[in-house]
């Protein structure tokens, strides 16, 4: 038996509606709204981890011990194609001419040097040989290489761009080479021989009254870290003579003042007075504005000629990675450069290739709690991202590791707080007036800078390669 089925009818897009539509009904509601989102918006760690120091009058200065100055910064090349030369007065660097401002000497100097160039492998110095050439590295990596108590090879340290050894080969007696220098990259350097320094001395009789002077000064008491020593006694028997002594000072502290980062906001009157409903227009726009002024506040602390802890690191503090990405054993000599190492700062993709150096050891990376929060570590010290440590076009960027609070004579943040008409501490909001147009001015500004009390309280771990190999 067939069933017969009844035709249904076709659907039309013409087919009349039957209901209230989402749209017409969207006109009687009331939507829900976010506040202005800003995608700028950083985790900003160095601002919330670093402590802040109260400077009430504008100035902080950092008192210290007497430091001898050692020379032991970096030196600034110009490259004209492929030809490298030195700028005179940054040979000042070197330990034994530094204070030396005689310009007519130092061209001469700088204009005896020689370029020359090293293939990965190359030995440039030979421990034991005589010390007869200063070594400036205008690009590349060298390695100083010592020998063990069994005669076997040890590594004491990289020299990379700006670096240099041989310094002593301007003395009255260089000497040997104390360690080998061998090339880890292609490496380009300038050299000058000790006969044409002579020549130079010969010609500058202030040149070599000056080194003779600088070696003299080299005689004078100090402690491993640099410091006026202080003479004391110990393990005497009996009733012997004690020894006296004073701590002394540096003549000339550094004083920091602080730095300001202001904008002016400006809102029309119309704006500020009628669209205020769920949300007051005003505080918007003042909301995000000191967002940005802390963005740029932390970029700042870090990337600042002045203050910034990037160009304020002692030399001393700086070393090079040894293989390019961040590794275990960079990480590891960063740490016990000096005490108390509260923190690490790298940006997030230093970060990452530091976890696929430790993933490719089978290490794994700890956890450490700071301010209540839980984040990763390294050796129970917390590592915190940082997106304004730039990466280069080169791709490589830099790691910092700080000892903080001035307690510590570590780092700390400076800023003054109870200024006239405060928002947020240290930042203030200041009514300018209303102009012709109708529209609202405000001054916003904030007060701020960064001291390192100590050369050891910073450290940073420079060429670190973030592209994965």
């Amino acid at each position: 038996m067939t069933t017969v089925t009844p035709e249904q009818p076709e659907q039309s897009a013409a087919q009349a509606q039957l209901s209230l539509g989402i749209e017409a009904a969207r006109n009687l509601t009331t939507t829900t709204k976010t506040v202005p989102q800003m995608q700028g918006i950083s985790s900003r760690k160095l601002l919330r981890t670093l402590p802040w120091t109260e400077v009430s009058g504008g100035t902080y200065r950092v008192n210290r011990r007497l430091t001898y100055t050692v020379g032991d910064g970096r030196v600034t090349f110009v490259q004209e194609g492929a030809a490298v030369r030195v700028i005179p007065a940054e040979l000042g660097e070197l330990p034994l001419l530094r204070g030396f401002e005689d310009p007519d000497a130092l061209r001469a100097l700088a204009g005896r040097f020689e370029q020359r160039e090293f293939e990965p492998g190359q030995v440039i110095a030979e421990a034991g040989r005589p010390a007869d050439h200063i070594y400036l590295i205008a690009h590349g990596k060298v390695e100083r290489i010592g020998t063990g108590q069994y005669g076997e090879e040890t590594r004491l340290g990289l020299v990379t761009d700006g670096g240099f050894f041989g310094g002593q080969v301007v003395g009255e007696e260089p000497g040997a080479w104390q360690f080998t220098a061998r090339a880890v990259t292609s490496v380009i350097l300038l050299a000058l021989p000790r006969p044409s320094y002579e020549e130079v001395a010969g010609q500058h009789e202030p040149l070599r009254a000056h080194v003779q002077r600088r070696e003299a000064e080299g005689d004078l008491p100090r402690n491993r870290r640099g410091e006026a020593d202080i003479a004391l006694t110990s393990g005497h028997t009996g009733e012997p003579v004690l020894s006296g002594t004073f701590v002394d000072y540096e003549l000339s502290p550094r004083e920091y003042q602080l730095s300001v980062a202001q904008t002016v906001l400006r809102v029309h009157s119309r704006v500020a007075d009628l669209y205020n409903d769920p949300m007051n227009q005003v505080e918007q726009q003042l909301r995000l504005t000191i967002e940005a002024l802390r963005e740029r506040q932390e970029d700042e602390l870090v990337n600042n000629r002045e203050f910034g802890l990037l160009h304020n690191a002692d030399h001393g503090q700086r070393i090079s990675t040894h293989s390019g990405p961040p590794t275990p054993d960079d990480l590891d000599e960063l740490l016990t450069m000096r005490r108390s190492t509260k923190a690490f700062y790298a940006h997030p993709k230093a970060i990452a290739a530091f976890g696929r150096e430790c993933n490719k050891r089978g290490l794994a990376l700890g956890e450490a709690e700071y301010n209540g929060h839980r984040g990763i570590s390294w050796r129970g010290v917390p590592i915190f991202s940082c997106g304004k440590l730039r990466i280069s076009d080169e791709g490589t960027t830099s790691i910092l590791a700080m000892r903080l609070g001035d307690e510590d004579e570590g780092v700390v943040g400076l800023r003054q707080t109870g200024i006239p008409d405060e928002y947020e501490p240290g930042l203030n909001v200041r009514f300018m007036g209303i102009n012709e147009q109708a529209i609202i001015s405000y001054l916003v500004s904030t007060y701020f800078s960064t001291a390192v009390l100590v050369p050891d309280a910073l450290g940073v771990l420079e060429n670190v390669q973030v592209a994965p190999a």
